[in-house]
């Protein structure tokens, strides 16, 4: 009987030529790597016992990024996204918009205060937004509006093609 070995091909992840140079893919490559980074230093902490996998990631994620809750409407002409970034003024956010999806990114410079003794406990919630936000219909990313009013991000953008509505009519036969 000849010796036989299983052989197991697998394929390293690759980047899509298409996201190499985007500046959002980097800053989502960037945040990934701060939220591992955290997730395995709980790990750390709880003694490296293993089953915690998604609670740490969850928990790293909450403490690196701001939950910004997104209300996305959508009409014949145009969609709309209301975020929720209290806090954040115009210069600290930023959007990026593609035919299919929307970034909202976000950072507050906060001035560290010094005070006597060492924060034990803190309910400080982030600083930083980094929401990517799938689109219902493809958008005409030339044609986005964004406005800050109070806490609130509005965000109007056109659908792409949505041209005039023609009717229809009934042509009399002719004899």
């Amino acid at each position: 009987m000849e010796d036989q070995t299983a052989t197991e091909l697998v394929q390293t992840p690759q980047t899509p030529e298409g996201f190499v140079g985007d500046p959002t893919f980097k800053r989502t490559q960037e945040i990934n790597d701060l939220i591992a980074r955290r997730a395995y230093e709980l790990f750390e902490a709880r003694g490296f016992a293993h089953g915690h996998d998604l609670e740490d990631w969850l928990h790293a994620e909450s403490e690196i990024l701001l939950n910004v809750p997104v209300d996305i409407t959508e009409t014949e002409t145009e969609v709309t996204i209301h975020a929720e970034v209290p806090g954040f003024s115009e210069k600290d956010l930023g959007v990026q918009a593609a035919p299919r999806s929307l970034c909202i990114t976000g950072k507050r410079h906060e001035a560290e205060e010094q005070r006597g003794g060492k924060t034990v406990y803190s309910e400080r919630y982030s600083g930083q937004i980094f929401r990517v936000l799938p689109l219902p219909s493809q958008i005409d990313p030339d044609s986005v509006n964004a406005t800050l009013s109070g806490s609130i991000l509005e965000i109007k953008m056109s659908k792409f093609g949505t041209g005039k509505k023609i009717p229809v009519f009934a042509k009399a036969a002719s004899a």
